[in-house]
């Protein structure tokens, strides 16, 4: 329910806003420190210190940042602890946290906690996850508990695709921190969301592919971000095949069942009905060929249907669905692929990358009746 590369050094950018003055406190040198004094990145710093399994870094980077590290007096236990690249698994080292604010009401969490998982494992890292329901008081707490782990990194998500305020405790930590299906206006972290908009966008197209004209959609609730982007995407596939926009073709709904079918009985009513409906996740769509079926109308011979979300449930309807795939799974994996690339340096900041949501065809769409 839910733009690559300008990057600048994280460790100048958060030095920049824990320390105005630009001094370091006396007696702590942090990662932030080592990170500058070597010219790398705060994870660069992280992976050597926590000597990480799977990361490949120079010997030389390995040896820039000790040094760099040494003359700072990074003080133990971290740096006193520091192996041969050969050292065994210790169960500390190698540890990525993985904070959500919601687990349970949605398949997206799970997916893109699996896919960060897929990318740990494959380097030999442990991932540890913790559900905060984004509470001011037990949030920060949770993610206190993971550094206390041990943790080299941190994955930050939210359930809901949006803009957030970003607590405080993110901009001190001495770890590399990666916003997932969320991002900042400060563009402080490297965050990842799905395309929406190109999402919206190229499942409208394909309707217009077949034929259709008079498309309806069944949007979300109207204060998600999702909803709006999808929306903005329909718009524009429409603009740009000379389709008038027909307010009347717009249906506001809240993600379910229910509300896909109320929508689709008021569309169904209108004096010129559509020829096929977007829904704008797949339980929208079991409404709408509930409603479909029990007003005698055929999938898709009198009326094309596309969903979103790609769930379980689309390839088992009938006729199984088209719709599109949210890539939570690869947002996982690609928060995880981040932390074994250095940014480049001076650069300003991140910008949100965003991924595609691919379009999965199935038989729900047919050429429109002539």
């Amino acid at each position: 329910m839910s733009e690559p590369t300008d990057l600048r050094d994280p460790a100048l950018e958060v030095s920049r806003r824990r320390k105005p003055s630009g001094k370091t406190p006396k007696g702590r040198v942090t990662m932030t420190d080592i990170a500058r004094a070597a010219g790398c990145s705060q994870a660069t710093v992280s992976f050597v210190l926590n000597n990480t399994p799977g990361i490949r870094l120079s010997q030389q980077t390995r040896e820039r940042v000790i040094e760099a590290a040494r003359a700072l007096g990074y003080a133990p236990p971290a740096f006193s602890a520091l192996r041969s690249p050969v050292a065994s698994f210790d169960g500390l080292d190698g540890v990525i946290g993985f904070a959500v604010d919601q687990l349970a009401t949605s398949p997206e969490a799970v997916v893109a906690i699996e896919g960060a998982r897929q990318a740990s494992w494959n380097a030999g890292n442990v991932l540890l996850v913790a559900q905060t329901m984004g509470d001011a008081v037990m949030e920060p707490r949770a993610i206190s508990a993971l550094t206390k782990r041990g943790i080299s990194a941190l994955i930050y998500m939210t359930i809901f695709t949006r803009e957030i305020t970003a607590p405080d405790f993110l901009y001190g930590l001495d770890i590399p921190v990666i916003l997932l299906n969320c991002y900042t206006a400060d563009y402080a972290f490297p965050a990842v969301v799905p395309s929406e908009i190109a999402g919206g966008q190229s499942s409208t197209r394909h309707l217009i592919s077949h034929g259709h004209r008079r498309i309806a959609t069944i949007t979300g609730e109207p204060w998600m971000q999702a909803a709006q982007d999808r929306l903005k995407g329909y718009r524009r596939a429409l603009a740009t095949a000379d389709i008038p926009f027909d307010p009347e073709l717009v249906v506001e709904g809240d993600w379910s069942a229910s509300a896909g079918y109320a929508a689709t009985v008021k569309l169904l009513a209108l004096k010129d009905r559509p020829t096929a409906i977007f829904c704008q996740n797949d339980r929208t769509a079991i409404g709408c060929y509930e409603a479909l079926k029990e007003a005698g109308l055929h999938i898709p011979g009198d009326i094309s249907v596309v969903g979103y979300d790609d769930e379980e449930i689309a390839r088992h309807l009938f006729p199984p669905l088209t719709t599109s795939i949210l890539p939570h799974m690869a947002m996982g994996q690609w928060a995880i692929e981040q932390l074994e690339t250095p940014p480049a340096p001076g650069h300003g900041r991140y910008p949100i990358t965003k991924l595609e949501c691919p379009l999965v065809e199935r038989e729900s769409v047919g050429v429109v009746a002539s």
